[in-house]
């Protein structure tokens, strides 16, 4: 099977008939656009920079945080368990871009923050992970780009709402 049919076989929107719900097809597109970027940003990170998606999402929450954040609240911003964001620390410190300090004000915490290092390491990193993400949006004009803006916040502001219901 070539690379290319290869995906098309795993996409989820392929999952959907014209029999089902135009809205439950519409999820499956929303959750294939989703998983095709994700997986394009996973790949070139650990082609360029051997790293993976989660040590950089917990680069970026602590590069928005440069006083550093308690280990809890990492794991909360990353909605991850406490031990896999100990876990990826525990990387990070060991390759020096991040550090990990007793906080002042609760002796059982540790506050992480980037390293100088990290931080260098990271604005490469962002940089480049903006540009992957222009790419991927290059063939949509901005009119086009702007609606779907518009269009994702109404369905988020639903979905919202919906599942405060529960």
């Amino acid at each position: 099977m070539s690379k290319k049919s290869a995906s098309a076989a795993s996409d989820t929107e392929t999952r959907a008939t014209s029999e089902h719900a135009p809205d439950l097809r519409l999820w499956l597109r929303t959750l294939a656009c989703t998983n095709l970027i994700e997986n394009h940003i996973r790949s070139r990170l650990r082609a360029e920079f051997g790293i993976t998606l989660p040590r950089f999402d917990l680069m970026a929450q602590l590069e928005r945080s440069p006083q550093g954040l308690k280990m809890g609240e990492l794991s909360k911003r990353m909605m991850v368990t406490g031990g896999n964001v100990t876990g990826i620390t525990d990387q990070l410190v060991a390759e020096k871009l991040v550090v990990r300090e007793d906080s002042p004000k609760d002796r059982r915490a540790y506050i992480v923050k980037l390293t100088p290092e990290g931080r260098r390491s990271f604005r490469k990193m962002a940089e480049a992970h903006e540009t992957w993400v222009v790419d991927l949006f290059a063939e949509m004009d901005e009119k086009q780009r702007s609606q779907l803006y518009d269009l994702m916040a109404v369905l988020k502001a639903s979905a919202s709402r919906v599942a405060a219901k529960k």
